[in-house]
């Protein structure tokens, strides 16, 4: 299993222009719809899906882990993509509703871990009853169908972190943090969107969602070792 400091140094350079399109997007801050800024939008998680391809994939069992995770990345670039249009707003969260559906899958459901899962799904319980009288349409019942997604998502991934029962890897850290981020932006985008709009709403949205890509897809790295690992203790 490779330390923190070997991926650094091995993986720093292939992250390099995800870091680099992360700021071009921060600089430019285009909001009008076009295509030039679902572009801009979209290259920051392009970067992070050529990171994935970059380290091996092929149709074996040991890449199922990284597949699920570049498919996932794959919608959520397409669901960018279509959200930068308000008339393609319910096609872009079908797109993440079928990213959040592969990482779940990645993540997988052991440790099972019921209680956290119990808690996660009430605060989400607590954020919905707060976006629901905004909410109109399609959207009523579309978000609480991505919410349960969502939160299932963020809930596979931070039961994969068994702090004080087994040793952890730092790529189940990276996918935990990445859930938790992904949970940060998309409610932020629901309360600015169908609660009350929020200063500086786009940066941090932004911000805690390429954040949240980045830690998903550094978790991928040593999924080959891991899924090596697995087949040996059965």
């Amino acid at each position: 299993m490779s330390s923190p400091t070997q991926v650094l140094k091995s993986c720093g350079p292939k992250l390099v222009p995800f870091f680099k399109s992360v700021c071009v997007y921060f600089v430019l801050l285009a909001e009008q719809p076009s295509l030039l800024t679902a572009c801009f939008k979209c290259l920051p998680i392009i970067s992070l899906i050529i990171f994935v391809l970059l380290h091996g994939m092929s149709l074996s069992e040991e890449y199922t882990y990284s597949r699920r995770i570049l498919t996932g990345l794959v919608f959520s670039c397409l669901g960018d993509a279509f959200i930068v249009w308000p008339n393609f707003f319910l096609l872009g969260m079908a797109m993440f509703a079928i990213a959040q559906i592969m990482y779940i899958t990645a993540f997988g459901f052991k440790p099972l871990n019921p209680s956290l899962g119990i808690f996660i799904f009430s605060l989400s319980l607590l954020v919905l009853y707060t976006l629901m009288p905004g909410l109109s349409g399609v959207l009523t019942i579309g978000v609480p169908i991505y919410t349960f997604l969502l939160v299932t998502m963020s809930w596979r991934a931070v039961s994969r972190v068994l702090f004080f029962k087994e040793p952890w890897t730092w790529t189940k850290l990276c996918s935990c943090i990445g859930g938790i981020f992904f949970v940060i932006s998309d409610t932020l985008l629901g309360l600015h969107h169908w609660y009350h709009p929020m200063p500086y709403a786009t940066v941090s949205i932004m911000l805690t969602y390429y954040a949240a890509q980045l830690g998903i897809a550094l978790s991928a790295v040593d999924s080959r070792e891991n899924a090596k690992s697995s087949v040996k203790q059965r």
